[in-house]
């Protein structure tokens, strides 16, 4: 895993289910326009729903790095 990915702020979502961890996803990546997340989430779905739900909502998602769970997501600019 790449060390250099850097993170504007660091959220621990333990084993947050899906709707749960989308919710306040949302929430922290609207409070940081253009800024990068690193979420670690345990849930054993998250592998799929942090990327899609990343495509959908038209946040990028920089990495993934399964061995420790980590999404480091770039929040969109805009958001109404």
């Amino acid at each position: 895993m790449d060390q250099s990915l850097h993170a504007d702020a660091e959220w621990n979502a333990g084993h947050l289910g899906c709707g749960p961890l989308v919710l306040d996803l949302r929430k922290r990546l609207r409070a940081m326009p253009g800024g990068v997340l690193k979420v670690i989430a345990l849930d054993i779905s998250a592998p799929h729903d942090i990327p899609a739900w990343c495509r959908l909502t038209q946040n990028d998602l920089l990495a993934h790095d399964p061995t420790t769970s980590s999404f480091w997501i770039r929040s969109r600019q805009a958001w109404s």
